[in-house]
């Protein structure tokens, strides 16, 4: 059951546009497990194909981004995120409102 959670949540993330984000309980809501947003930052931490499932799309509910982004930590999470054109308040966070 756990692997097809994890399955399910690469899935979700692989939906999520270009440009925009997620928090890892909106994803944990769509899997169907509400309160498994800690279930699903450990999926993805242990993301197989980072090319195909973009987790850097994904971050927590103030909309901070990962420290422990596994594909180099949260300055690499933030390069992506702003290369995809995402919005940030400050340094850490994504404006939610406008990426969601």
């Amino acid at each position: 059951m756990k692997n097809s959670f994890k399955l399910q949540v690469y899935e979700l993330v692989k939906k999520i546009p270009k440009g925009k984000v997620m928090t890892y309980g909106q994803i944990a809501v769509l899997a169907g497990k509400p309160k498994a947003a800690r279930a699903v930052g450990n999926a993805l931490h242990k993301n197989p194909d980072p090319k195909k499932i973009p987790c850097q799309r994904v971050v927590n509910q103030q909309g901070r981004v990962a420290f422990h982004f596994a594909q180099g930590g949260e300055e690499k999470q933030r390069e992506l995120l702003l290369k995809e054109g995402v919005k940030f308040k400050d340094k850490l966070h994504v404006i939610l409102k406008s990426n969601v």
